[in-house]
């Protein structure tokens, strides 16, 4: 509780023990005052002395000044691009094996207070956690800015300022060799280096402009390696698109996806009166069609059994706004009954046929009350809901639960190793 006379202001410097972790990787603890306050870089059991950046009446938000005994969750860090101040890996320091329970514990907290789950919901869910390996090497995809004198590096956390001189652990092995470094090649000052090796083992260097904040940038400029057009085996299935174009960054993340969406899918039981239903399925923000092979496999195997319904060519409609993941025709989709639409999420639902299925994965900023509204409207028996930010997922969470569904099942995957981003799928269905 914050006591009536507030001490500590904008600049001063105290000392603080963590207690947890909040969404967005910072530490909790408490000034002596009594106000909640953020610190990057600190981990639970940390005594740590930082200085205020942002006060506020009941919190304030401080940065790390320097660790004055270490708890037992700090390790030697594990990349030294994030050791030089780099904003690739915020968990650098924490240790790996305790790092999926504190996401699970942030996950659990983000539902509890912006999805309103209650205790005894959030215990009969259980939530699953999956870890994906490797931890370190496990990024097949980097974004690199580029300074004034051409060399390529990470910017630092909350700035424009690079680490050009080294490497983060997170990419896989020769990922940016001669690209980042000493003796490393140059690029057009202030421009935009993307790196990709894909799945054949062949690397594509393209530059692009540096995209305004919050959005991305998808045009190429130039070439500087490779074909520029990626090839991404999941299975059986081998995708290709620009290197620009969305793919998930974990080597191992689309096959845990993907055998997730066709486990769940394929388990749903039907309802009493589904003798009307269509062999319909929704993949919205579908990127180059990633789930379609896996709801296509969930439509004939959960219709198998039902003879009113005839499940033979399952249709699937694949939306999303990115030109790059539409303009490109995927010859493995070619089995499939797939129709691919460039559009917004938001103002299709209401033009397609009503699904038996939905897979929705909309980016970290969510999928927002309109299409979680419009998409419960057409009342899929079955919902799989991705995010990859917790505080967005419990709000359109809470968004399903106000539409009529219920959780059935929820997965946390650490699918970004060293760093406090994660994702999570759920299993949504019509509350009964």
């Amino acid at each position: 509780m914050t006591s009536p006379e507030v001490t500590i202001t904008k600049g001063e410097t105290f000392d603080v023990t963590v207690e947890r972790m909040a969404h967005g990787g910072v530490g909790i603890a408490h000034a002596p005052d009594g106000r909640i306050v953020f610190v990057h870089g600190a981990f639970p059991g940390d005594a740590v002395s930082v200085i205020a950046r942002k006060v506020k009446k009941s919190f304030i938000e401080a940065d790390l000044v320097d660790v004055n005994t270490a708890g037992s969750l700090r390790v030697e860090s594990a990349c030294p691009a994030a050791a030089q101040g780099a904003g690739c890996c915020d968990f650098h320091e924490l240790d790996p094996n305790k790092e999926s329970e504190i996401k699970t514990e942030v996950l659990t907290e983000q539902l509890r207070r912006v999805a309103k789950l209650e205790a005894d919901e959030l215990e009969r869910l259980n939530i699953e956690t999956r870890e994906l390996a490797p931890q370190r090497g496990w990024r097949t995809r980097v974004r690199l800015g580029v300074d004034q004198e051409g060399r390529a590096g990470l910017r630092k956390r909350g700035s424009t300022e690079l680490v050009t001189d080294v490497a983060c652990t997170q990419l896989v092995p020769g990922l940016v060799d001669g690209i980042v470094g000493e003796n490393a090649r140059r690029f057009t000052p202030g421009a935009e280096v993307i790196v990709v090796m894909d799945s054949e083992g062949n690397r594509h260097v393209v530059e692009s402009r540096r995209a305004p904040r919050g959005r991305r940038v998808e045009t190429v400029r130039e070439v500087i390696e490779g074909t520029g057009t990626v090839v991404e085996r999941v299975g059986e299935h081998a995708f290709t698109f620009p290197a620009t174009a969305f793919w998930q960054a974990h080597r191992a993340a689309p096959e845990a996806y993907t055998s997730l969406v066709r486990e769940w899918l394929s388990a749903s039981s039907a309802p009493a009166d589904s003798s009307g239903e269509s062999a319909v399925a929704w993949d919205l923000y579908g990127g180059v069609g990633l789930f379609v092979p896996a709801l296509h496999d969930a439509l004939v195997s959960s219709g198998a059994a039902e003879k009113p319904v005839d499940f033979a060519s399952p249709q699937i409609y694949s939306v999303d706004y990115s030109p790059a993941a539409a303009a490109t025709k995927q010859d493995c989709l070619a089995p499939y009954s797939v129709e691919f639409r460039s559009a917004k999420v938001e103002s299709s639902a209401a033009q397609l046929p009503a699904p038996r299925f939905v897979v929705l994965d909309p980016p970290r900023t969510g999928a927002g009350d309109d299409v979680v509204s419009s998409v419960a409207s057409a009342a899929p028996r079955s919902v799989v809901h991705v995010g990859c930010d917790p505080a967005t997922f419990a709000r359109d969470i809470k968004a399903w639960k106000q539409a009529g569904y219920e959780l059935k099942r929820l997965t946390m995957l650490n699918a970004f190793p060293g760093t406090h981003h994660f994702e999570t799928m759920a299993l949504l269905q019509p509350h009964k």
